[in-house]
Formats: C-alpha cells, structure tokens, sequence
C-alpha cells in the first residue's frame, strides 16, 4: 500500500465518566432474573456486563459478568453460571442480540429446572445502570505517527469508551480506531488488524499496546 497522507478529519479522543444508577429492580431467583432482562434498558445489561473491564483493567482473562457472578455465587447454580459466563461478548454488535442470547441461555436451563434456587435475604439482584457522559481529552491525531503517540498517553476510560461503548453500546459494530483509519486514512489492513483484536481477552493496558505495536508495525513498513 501507498503511503497514505495525514487525514482531513482527524481522530479526536474522547472518554467517558460513568455515573451508576439504582433502577430499585431486584430478582431473587432466575425467573424474576428473566422477567427484568425482557424488559430493563439496554443500558442496564450493557453495565452488567461491562463494567468490571476498567474496574478490573489489571486482570486477565478479565472477571465474569455479574449475572454469572450472582448465578454462581448467590444461588449456587455452577453449570449455568459457566454457561452465562461463557457468552461470547464479541460475537454481538447490538444490546439487543447480547439481551436475547443471555435470555436463551437463562430460559433453557430453567425449561429443566424442576425448583427455583431463592437468593439469601440481602443478597438478591440489584439490577443498575451506567449513565454514560462523554468528554474530550483534548488529544487528536492527524495521522499514524500522532495516533501512535496519543496512544501512548490516553487513559483507561478513552481506550474503554472507543472500543467497547462505540462498538456495542452506540451499537456502531465496531471500534472507533478502525473506522477512522479505514475510512480517514485508508489504513484497510491495519483497521481490520485492530477490529480482530478481542479486547476481552486483554487487560486495558495490555490492550493499549496490542493496538500499539500494530500501528508501529505499520510505520516501520511505510519507512523500508
């Protein structure tokens, strides 16, 4: 591929503060679980599920979500706590398709559930939700060489936002980076490079430079 020149738009880095919010939904066994998750705003599952990913950025493979959390724990229900834990996030592009698979996977297991599993007094499901305000970092990049650079220096909260909050939460199908360099910087093989990454399968610092050492890859082809 041909050198490609500095972008016209340039990528400009945001985050995201997080505000948690009671919704005073609680279950106290999984059919109340299956009754709030046909009904609670994607914002609730997408907390559930996402969460932990900068709370725990130091760990790998990172925390299960906190239904399976809860299955597993509180009612000591292990076979389908591993099955909720085992959903695959990265295989959804929408809130509503990881809704449906976590209500298949629930509602199967309770077809063969002959006694519902109740949650100790105090310990039932507090369902919660993230209230997401977007800010800037005042960083932006023009091209490679300053996308690398930014990269170095943005925060856990802007790597979360552009690769999970952008694909699955603003239900755009993808992360940001790989959009802006496909379709900015026509940077196609280093986009989709980025867009195989699994971000779940990484800590946020070492997700940070997974996505570094591809953009330096880039450049050191561009200057043989």
């Amino acid at each position: 591929m041909a050198n490609a020149p500095d972008a016209q738009q340039p990528f400009r880095f945001l985050s995201s503060l997080n505000l948690t919010l009671l919704t005073n939904l609680r279950a106290r066994d999984l059919a109340e679980l299956v009754q709030h998750l046909h009904s609670v705003s994607g914002s609730v599952i997408y907390h559930h599920t996402h969460h932990f990913l900068v709370r725990h950025q130091y760990l790998s493979p990172e925390p299960p979500n906190d239904f399976a959390y809860w299955i597993s724990e509180v009612l000591q229900e292990d076979r389908l706590g591993e099955q909720v834990a085992a959903i695959d996030l990265m295989q959804f592009r929408t809130i509503r398709a990881l809704r449906e698979r976590l209500l298949a996977v629930i509602e199967t297991y309770l077809e063969g559930c002959r006694q519902l599993r109740v949650a100790p007094e105090g310990e039932e499901f507090h369902f919660q939700e993230s209230v997401s305000f977007v800010v800037p970092t005042g960083r932006e990049a023009s091209g490679l060489a300053q996308f690398l650079s930014c990269m170095e220096l943005i925060g856990f909260g802007s790597l979360a936002f552009h690769f999970f909050d952008a694909r699955l939460h603003l239900e755009r199908g993808h992360n940001d980076f790989s959009e802006w360099l496909d379709s900015t910087l026509g940077e196609r093989d280093l986009a989709r490079a980025i867009s195989q990454i699994d971000p779940y399968t990484h800590t946020m610092e070492g997700l940070r430079q997974e996505v570094m050492r591809l953009v330096r890859a880039r450049l050191e082809g561009r200057a043989s």
